[in-house]
């Protein structure tokens, strides 16, 4: 990740910033380094715009996404990993999804459209003009829920969903025969059409959705009858999804191509898991620690005992020390759980505190029994160093 900028940096944004004002920064990055305002620029400049609109778009990527940006506050760059910025893996088509949803479907008022947007850098080369739209099916968000032991080891479980899948009939074209498919003879198969104006300002640039093809870049004369010359169908399916150890509940797996099938031939969208995590009987979870707590009788609490903590890898047998107070934490270490996908530092621990139960009635023979032991010096509170740590610790949980 060297040499890149922090993303609430190239935005000109605090970490506080709302998801409107966040919107509002990128809106304004990506009309000053938009290419096609750079069109009678220098290499040098048109180079520089060409830069900083990508680095912008891959910023807005992240920081517009509350999963991905609460990743990357947590991770930094590390934590952009596999999440479409970050990694290498932005591309074109991440920057058509954003602009859409920025500038909406027509996108700017002036320059190269979201199909063919760095294909020509602003010049609008007859090259560019002959390069396919690319589709991108929609993601496919769904949950999983995981217990405690899961999330311990990382599982692997089997998700059914629905979602779009090539026509069977067709094979994904729209229509049976390859020859029915033609490019559009407007639009050059881009599903855009252009227009250049020369003015007192220079050239500007409009587009428009083809009107023959409707931006679909072809023209299809027999469509298939099973989609509908649509490409897709409907189909429920089972996919295998491996779980990370250590995930956490809220957390968002991403499974790259599983999402629906795009249009003619297209990017397949990605499948979205959302972690459920379903509350464990016996231990409460804060990050990768865990707790439980248990209570003991007086009478173990004065002689010792030996107790047993339900551990996620099976019970731990724990000693109890003659004399153990009442509020006494007792840490088992690495019997918590590990750090997901090797983020963070080692395992977590299980903290065990022990509670002394107190009889609310006692028979008479038990109460004389107390009553002359009352004074006995050890029955009396002993506030030597020890136990007086113990003591001013439960005093400030109050």
């Amino acid at each position: 990740m060297a040499g890149k900028r922090d993303y609430y940096e190239v935005l000109g944004v605090t970490k506080s910033a709302t998801a409107d004002e966040i919107k509002s920064a990128y809106r304004k990055l990506a009309l000053k380094w938009h290419p096609d305002r750079w069109v009678n620029g220098t290499d040098a400049e048109k180079k520089t715009a060409e830069d900083h609109f990508k680095e912008a778009a891959e910023a807005y990527s992240v920081l517009s996404d509350p999963d991905k940006k609460a990743r990357y506050d947590q991770f930094g760059f590390a934590g952009t990993e596999n999440m479409g910025a970050g990694g290498g893996g932005f591309t074109d088509m991440d920057l058509n999804d954003i602009l859409r949803s920025v500038f909406g479907e027509g996108g700017f008022n002036f320059g190269g459209g979201f199909g063919d947007f760095f294909r020509g850098f602003g010049a609008g080369s007859a090259g560019s003009s002959q390069q396919q739209r690319v589709y991108r099916g929609r993601d496919i968000r769904t949950s999983v829920k995981l217990t405690l032991e899961e999330i311990a080891k990382g599982c692997t479980k089997q998700v059914t969903i629905e979602r779009n899948r090539a026509c069977a009939e067709c094979g994904g074209r729209g229509t049976k025969n390859a020859s029915d498919v033609k490019t559009c003879p407007k639009c050059n198969g881009t599903g855009y059409v252009r227009r250049v104006a020369n003015s007192l300002f220079g050239q500007t640039v409009t587009q428009s959705v083809c009107p023959q093809c409707g931006g679909e870049g072809h023209i299809i004369s027999n469509p298939c009858r099973r989609c509908n010359g649509t490409g897709l169908e409907r189909k429920k399916e089972t996919v295998t999804v491996k779980i990370p150890a250590g995930v956490e509940d809220g957390m968002q797996i991403t499974v790259s191509g599983e999402g629906h099938a795009a249009m003619h031939g297209g990017i397949n969208g990605d499948l979205l898991i959302v972690v459920k995590e379903e509350p464990h009987k016996n231990l409460l979870r804060d990050g990768k620690n865990l707790f439980y707590t248990t209570i003991i009788s007086v009478m173990d609490a004065m002689l010792g005992t030996e107790i047993s903590v339900p551990c996620l890898d099976g019970n731990y047998k724990v000693k109890v020390e003659p004399g153990t107070q009442s509020g006494t934490v007792v840490k088992l270490r690495g019997k918590g759980l590990p750090s997901v996908q090797g983020y963070g530092s080692g395992t977590g621990d299980l903290y065990v505190k022990i509670l002394v139960w107190i009889p609310r009635k006692l028979s008479r023979g038990e109460k004389e029994m107390f009553e002359s032991l009352r004074n006995d010096s050890s029955f009396t509170p002993d506030l030597s160093r020890e136990d007086k740590a113990l003591f001013d610790k439960e005093k400030n949980i109050f």
